[in-house]
């Protein structure tokens, strides 16, 4: 017997199950930040979303337990996720984006998730496990900020499977958490896809002209220095809030801008990008 009154053979079938669910999907990105306030989540959406633009068949798991985001921003607050044969059966939106959330499982938006650690873990392997994602190209998964339980738990459990798109601001505050989440990555030997650098200065509605309000290129010197990729700066565009508070993903309202640009640039070297990126140096 296993710890929890689970036996080997137990153990041994629901690993098989996840690697079965694992291997339909095409590439996996968890999507991670140093601290809290970086705009992590706002990314992992309309990442998530000029993917699936592209064609592609793209699944968003929302793994931030405590504080899930993804609903609100995708427009699904009030929506309940189904669950058939205890299956989980992802909420389809915007047309080739399948979702999964603590937030569409819960029954108010205000009712808090208390839990500790090995719940978190059991959870998160379920929404791994059970869900039925079927083939998808791309998974982006959207974790809490830091190198706590959740981020934990999914590397852990996925492993070589995926590669990290890691969330900053420029400043210096940002970058030297951020650094620390590199080497997270580092040691659990999960592959950084590369650096985004959000709130990169701010493009003027009117005139065009970007000023630098935050700073601008700590996320692409900590690149640099970090010897990981740097996939690009997102500039500070107070559209990006009303979108998300209206749950309108900007990518998909604000089509034609500079930002929506600078997103699929984005997108473009990820896509370019091998399955499994190189492994940064320790330190």
């Amino acid at each position: 017997m296993t710890e929890c009154g689970h036996t080997t053979q137990d153990t041994e079938t629901d690993d098989s199950l996840l690697q079965e669910r694992l291997s339909k999907i095409g590439r996996t990105l968890m999507v991670l930040s140093g601290k809290g306030g970086v705009g992590k989540s706002t990314v992992a959406v309309n990442l998530a979303l000029s993917l699936a633009a592209r064609g592609q068949r793209v699944g968003l798991l929302d793994v931030d337990i405590h504080g899930p985001s993804i609903p609100k921003m995708l427009g699904l607050n009030g929506r309940k996720i189904g669950v058939r044969e205890n299956e989980i059966i992802p909420m389809e939106c915007f047309e080739k984006l399948h979702v999964v959330s603590m937030g569409l499982l819960i029954e108010h938006d205000d009712q808090p998730v208390v839990w500790r650690g090995a719940l978190k873990y059991n959870v998160i392997k379920e929404f791994l496990q059970h869900v039925m994602w079927g083939n998808l190209d791309y998974l982006v998964i959207d974790a809490p900020p830091g190198t706590g339980d959740e981020p934990l738990s999914v590397g852990q459990l996925i492993k070589e499977r995926a590669s990290a798109v890691i969330v900053t601001t420029p400043q210096q505050v940002a970058t030297i958490d951020v650094a620390k989440c590199i080497t997270f990555c580092n040691q659990l030997h999960l592959p950084v896809a590369g650096i985004i650098e959000n709130m990169s200065g701010f493009i003027c509605p009117h005139c065009g002209k970007e000023v630098d309000i935050f700073s601008k290129g700590g996320g692409k010197e900590l690149a640099s220095r970090m010897n990981v990729p740097f996939l690009g700066a997102v500039p500070l565009d107070p559209d990006i809030v009303r979108s998300g508070d209206n749950g309108e993903p900007y990518v998909l309202s604000y089509t034609n801008t500079e930002t929506a640009k600078r997103f699929d640039e984005i997108v473009e070297r990820i896509a370019a990008g091998p399955a499994s990126q190189a492994r940064p140096d320790a330190g």
